[in-house]
């Protein structure tokens, strides 16, 4: 019986399967949502051409599986897109004009929000702005300004909302900074940022579906396919869902609930409740991958063996007891779930080992991939070998190194920055790594991560050139790899008949393209599912599939 005409054709210089021995091929047939046909010859499948076939021609291009970012914040991007976009500015004038100008055009004590994705050490001044400053931006709001997930400073009039007084205590796992005097400077560390963010008043629906209109539709531009957010609050599953039906996301979204609210074995529970109904509901664009916890704080605050650089006597923050936390995580795997912790130092790593181990040794009998390391920052060769023994995958950020290399010298000293991702030593010694983002410490897209894995530069300069990998091999980090760690090798990750059409079409190989263009460069199409989901010159006629 004849194969039915194909929906889409693509015909390129090189169509890079990732299929192990498979050879390069150079035309690829799409029907529905699925890839139909492969073949060497860029006219081998010119017989799958029907009335309604949409046929690029890219005879310089290269196709590639679309990519998976397997760590970053897709609400937190999604957020963004209607919050100051301080993020832009290079000076902290410009950066406080900014706020001025959104207050000059919100109602007098409604709340102000900044966008996450800056460092203040990339900012002319090198520092934050401060509360004085941030006053005198308005007085007449609340004024939250984000700096990645870890940091929040507010002005005078979000202090005093918040209750948060010289007499406020610290929370566990959490920094108040105060002045001499012991006044709250404005600036919340880790846990402490609940104490504000709980106060923030949640957006209209249509306003959420629009920002993850608007992120979604921006990580595909960078080739982009499918996200794993790794902090979803709960709540917002519904608004992923929402978004979805409304056909607002153009990436696959696998989630991690936040657990950064559970502080008993109990609270996990509840949350475990909640999550419930969400273990049936799931479908190839949106699934619920598991529960996402933290043992460490982050560039400020991870937990080191030894003291930090630029304050004696401060090894970091732990965020739980470690005995509390192995009852947590033993709560999430007897219900079936996953379990992905945010380790960034070597003390914090050390000790989430510890309580791994202990799950396992608790549950024998796991599905590999079930326990995972977010990060793994500082990874010592002890570390790594028992990581790699006890068969826990990482999944690492270098996009995150980039942009926060200068505060994390600060903080650590330039002799263990350099020793962040030790990507060359994880792959040689057998480990299963993904790579990913961590958006909005880092920026996200596909290239721009392979580019800073390869060359290991940062905005202060090349770190610890001898843990670099090849192109290659970052390419797999970001699909075979991710496929891996999800569960979905077979499905996704690489391009063979049957599976998803998630692909990639680059105008120039990233294989062979010169070092200075790999970062900048973007693709001329995003598939996924076989839904054109970038393709801003029409390549695709409007691809859609008819299924799935």
């Amino acid at each position: 019986m004849p194969q039915p005409p194909a929906d889409l054709l693509i015909r390129a210089a090189a169509v890079h399967t990732l299929v192990p021995g498979a050879p390069i091929q150079a035309a690829v047939a799409v029907t529905g949502d699925r890839i139909t046909a492969l073949a060497p010859d860029p006219a081998g499948l010119d017989g799958l051409i029907g009335a309604h076939t949409a046929v690029v021609d890219a005879p310089d291009a290269t196709v590639l599986p679309a990519f998976d970012d397997t760590h970053t914040h897709l609400i937190f991007a999604a957020y963004s897109v209607h919050d100051v976009p301080v993020h832009q500015a290079r000076t902290i004038p410009e950066f406080l004009d900014l706020i001025r100008r959104r207050a000059a055009v919100t109602p007098p004590g409604e709340w102000i929000r900044t966008t996450t994705n800056w460092q203040e050490l990339n900012l002319r001044e090198r520092r934050m702005p401060t509360l004085a400053e941030l006053d005198a931006a308005t007085t007449e709001h609340p004024v939250l300004v984000k700096r990645g997930g870890h940091n929040d400073l507010l002005n005078s009039h979000a202090l005093r909302l918040a209750g948060i007084t010289a007499e406020t205590p610290e929370p566990p796992g959490g920094h108040i900074l105060r002045d001499r005097d012991g006044r709250p400077t404005g600036r919340l560390v880790d846990t402490a940022i609940a104490l504000v963010e709980r106060l923030l008043p949640r957006p209209d629906l249509a306003s959420r579906i629009d920002g993850l209109r608007a992120a979604s539709r921006d990580y595909a531009a960078t080739g982009i396919g499918t996200v794993r957010d790794c902090m979803v609050p709960i709540e917002d599953l519904d608004v992923l869902r929402a978004a979805h039906l409304a056909g607002a996301l153009s990436v696959r979204v696998r989630a991690l609930v936040s657990g950064f609210g559970v502080r008993t074995a109990a609270d996990a529970e509840d949350l475990l409740d909640r999550m419930e109904p969400w273990r049936e509901r799931g479908d190839p664009w949106l699934r619920v991958w598991g529960v996402k916890f933290g043992i460490d704080g982050g560039i400020e605050a991870g937990a080191l063996e030894q003291p930090y650089a630029d304050r004696d006597c401060y090894h970091g923050l732990l965020l739980w007891e470690p005995d509390v936390l192995v009852e947590a995580v033993d709560r999430v795997v007897r219900r079936g779930w996953r379990v992905g912790v945010h380790a960034w130092g070597d003390r914090g790593l050390r000790i989430l080992l510890d309580i791994y181990e202990q799950v396992l040794a608790r549950h024998p009998g796991l599905p590999p991939g079930t326990l995972v390391i977010e990060h793994g920052g500082l990874a010592t060769p002890e570390q790594r070998a028992r990581a790699i023994r006890l068969g826990i995958p990482v999944t690492v950020q270098h996009p995150l190194l980039h942009d926060a290399a200068a505060p994390q010298i600060q903080a650590w000293g330039e002799h263990r920055v350099r020793d962040l991702f030790p990507l060359r030593e994880w792959i040689d010694e057998g480990a299963l790594i993904t790579a990913g983002s961590d958006f909005p410490v880092g920026p996200y897209g596909a290239m721009t991560s392979v580019w800073g894995m390869t060359t290991r530069q940062t905005a202060v300069g090349v770190q610890g050139p001898e843990h670099a990998i090849g192109r290659a091999e970052a390419i797999a980090l970001h699909t075979t790899d991710a496929a891996r760690l999800l569960g979905e090798e077979g499905q996704r990750g690489a391009l063979a008949v049957g599976a998803l059409a998630d692909l990639t079409v680059w105008p120039e190989s990233p294989y062979g393209c010169a070092v200075d263009a790999l970062a900048a460069l973007r693709p001329t199409l995003t598939l996924v599912g076989g839904r054109a989901v970038h393709d801003p010159a029409g390549l695709a006629g409007g691809a859609r599939p008819r299924t799935g």
